[in-house]
């Protein structure tokens, strides 16, 4: 019900580059994950409240995979069900 949707998905000189369409129930409309390994390299969010995905990112970036996973994942935003956290989260499962 809360799934994203994978886009693309490449490699590019060792590093992974993933985007995703989030659900629909959050204000963002896309993840964009660049992977080193199981480390998250970068996040950008398209639209969505602006500092929020921003703070979102800048802590992800250079965590473990499943760190972000466990800190993010089921993370609410106003009874909607989910949240671009927990968004990113469901995205890097599919990673």
């Amino acid at each position: 019900m809360f799934e994203v949707t994978k886009l693309s998905d490449i490699t590019e000189g060792g590093i992974r580059k993933a985007s995703f369409a989030t659900c629909g129930a959050v204000c963002s409309v896309q993840i964009d994950i660049e992977m080193d390994g199981d480390t998250v390299r970068s996040v950008r969010y398209t639209r969505g409240c602006n500092g929020n995905t921003q703070g979102v990112a800048s802590l992800c970036a250079g965590m473990k995979k499943d760190e972000v996973i466990a800190r993010l994942e089921g993370i609410d935003c106003g009874g909607r069900g989910t949240s671009c956290p927990d968004q990113l989260a469901r995205a890097l499962r599919q990673l």
